[in-house]
């Protein structure tokens, strides 16, 4: 529980976090941000990480930041856009080469002689990837926990390589450049900097909105059946 709440606080508190570790760690401050979201989007166990936030608040610093001793922390705009779009990009690699080579394996587990996983729900995730695959690794790059279960779900799928790289890197390209931009030039406006805490927790609940949303649509088609 302690863990959670340490996380929690650096998250909901990133400028004054990153801040801090800009001033501290210098250019160091690119390999940290380079491997939270290699992390995120390359490990299923780190699917907790809100990369979204990140994204924003790294593009804050992109444009500069005053504290009130009037120290300026800031990051190479350039520079912070090729390296999270880098990151994005193997972490999604790595994810989908782990589903590919272990993620039947670990599906396959079986406790008191039942599976994990029912078969037949491989085989619809195959069909569904076979149909969706391209849309389903772009969008979810917006969705988090999902834009860390998509490509390593496409690796168990045996999405072809070729076709999930090309979508892998559109995806990142996307959400990397849309989320960075977003806090270059409006992160520093003063409402967005007074209530800092606030737009991260909107920017997070705007992230898991279209989970909610598909999970109330279900559960009302079921109701009508």
């Amino acid at each position: 529980m302690e863990i959670i709440n340490i996380f929690g606080n650096f998250f909901l508190n990133l400028d004054k976090h990153l801040f801090e570790l800009v001033l501290e760690y210098g250019i160091w401050i690119y390999a940290i941000l380079f491997l939270i979201v290699f992390l995120e989007t390359g490990l299923l166990v780190m699917a907790f990480l809100p990369g979204d936030a990140l994204l924003f608040t790294a593009g804050t610093f992109c444009a500069g930041v005053k504290n009130d001793l009037g120290e300026t922390a800031e990051l190479n705009l350039v520079l912070t856009l090729i390296l999270l779009l880098i990151a994005a990009i193997i972490g999604d690699g790595l994810n989908y080469y782990l589903g590919k080579h272990i993620g039947l394996k670990v599906l396959n587990w079986k406790i008191r002689n039942k599976s994990i996983v029912n078969p037949k729900y491989i085989i619809k995730t195959n069909e569904f990837y076979t149909l969706h695959g391209p849309k389903t690794i772009i969008i979810a790059r917006f969705l988090p926990i999902i834009r860390t279960f998509a490509p390593f779900v496409a690796g168990i799928a045996e999405m072809p390589y070729a076709k999930f790289a090309r979508f892998n890197i559109i995806g990142a390209f996307v959400w990397v450049f849309s989320l960075v931009f977003l806090g270059y030039f409006f992160g520093n406006l003063t409402f967005v900097k007074n209530n800092f805490e606030a737009m991260i927790l909107v920017i997070m609940l705007l992230s898991v909105l279209p989970i909610f949303i598909e999970i109330i649509r279900i559960n009302c088609k079921k109701i009508k059946k």
